[in-house]
């Protein structure tokens, strides 16, 4: 759920208006500091047409609240990564529902990664013959692709693509489902996606319906894993989980428990301090980083399910692992027999 729109029944929102550093590290220290599920924060060029080499070209910061914020706490937060001037300048107002889900929209570009590419009903023309093209339109569910989490899970998406074609494929969290659409879009499997909001879950059914991607994309209301559709299609050999540090360690012996040896575990909406904790909790269930990307201050991990080389270190394949223990067998001396015979 991790991503850049409002949250449901938003009342409440903060501008501010200053560079693109600033804005992007208001947004994210906004989002580390409030319960996800009642606040979300967005930063955006107020020109999207503007020169992209003018480094000079103003950002917009966003903050928007399920219930009225704590004004003075909020500027605090501001006042720790852009000082106080920063923070004198927030505004604070309440939102119309009907309008901040268009108008959030409104002025979002497609977001090209890979092949992927993400657009609004209004962007349509970005389009080309050879894209996948995930169309999000407005919607009460976080998920535009422009968030560094989401694009950094569709990198790691392709990476998979190049090497295998997964069969079984979970989607933790999945919000607008972009990731449970891309993987269907890409793989032609059925996803099987999770979420613990009643309005994420008809958000990604509809979204997956307007892709084209509707007998693929299986939604349910769960918390991680626990639905008997989930638990019913397991064991999965590729795992995508876009949410935050603290139930991403959680969900770890879940995961675990629900995936092949050699599945692949994509994991985002981290953060630089919180990668090392999350790495430990999926080293205990002998899951492994493979690679690792940062996209706008936040982190995605490619993990893999496995063992790994006393030498080398490196994740080994599950044939490796059984061509390792065969030649183990055949190396192995036979034990002969003591002899019974009488001297």
């Amino acid at each position: 759920m991790l991503e850049g729109l409002p949250p449901n029944d938003a009342t409440h929102v903060m501008r501010l208006s200053c560079d693109e550093a600033v804005a992007r590290s208001i947004a994210d220290i906004i989002v580390e500091s409030f319960d996800p599920a009642a606040t979300a924060a967005s930063a955006f060029e107020e020109n999207p047409g503007a020169s992209s080499w003018n480094s000079k070209t103003p950002w917009i910061v966003e903050a928007y609240f399920g219930s009225p914020p704590d004004e003075a706490n909020v500027r605090t937060l501001i006042a720790v990564v852009a000082g106080d001037a920063a923070a004198s300048k927030a505004v604070f107002g309440r939102v119309d529902q009907r309008d901040w889900i268009k108008n959030s929209l409104e002025g979002l570009q497609p977001v090209r990664v890979g092949r992927f590419l993400i657009h609004g009903a209004h962007r349509r023309g970005a389009v080309s013959a050879n894209d996948i093209a995930i169309e999000i339109e407005a919607a009460l569910a976080f998920g535009t692709g422009h968030h560094g989490s989401t694009r950094g899970c569709l990198i790691m998406l392709g990476h998979v693509a190049r090497k295998r074609r997964p069969r079984a494929i979970l989607d933790v969290g999945t919000g607008s489902g972009i990731l449970a659409i891309a993987a269907a879009k890409l793989f032609k499997r059925d996803i099987y996606a999770g979420d613990i909001d009643p309005i994420c879950v008809e958000a990604v059914r509809a979204n997956a319906k307007r892709n084209g991607a509707g007998s693929y994309v299986h939604p349910v209301l769960a918390r991680g894993a626990a639905h008997p559709l989930l638990r019913a299609r397991a064991p999965y050999d590729l795992v995508m989980a876009n949410i935050l540090a603290e139930p991403l360690r959680a969900l770890a012996p879940e995961i675990a428990k629900r995936t092949h040896f050699g599945a692949d575990i994509i994991l985002s909406g981290l953060i630089a301090r919180d990668v090392q904790g999350v790495i430990a909790a999926y080293r205990m269930q002998a899951i492994f980083l493979v690679r690792r990307i940062e996209i706008d201050g936040w982190a995605t991990l490619l993990m893999h399910r496995g063992q790994r080389s006393r030498k080398s270190g490196k994740v080994l394949s599950r044939a490796k692992v059984r061509r390792r223990r065969e030649n183990a067998r055949l190396c192995r001396p036979a034990i002969s027999k003591p002899s019974t015979t009488k001297a």
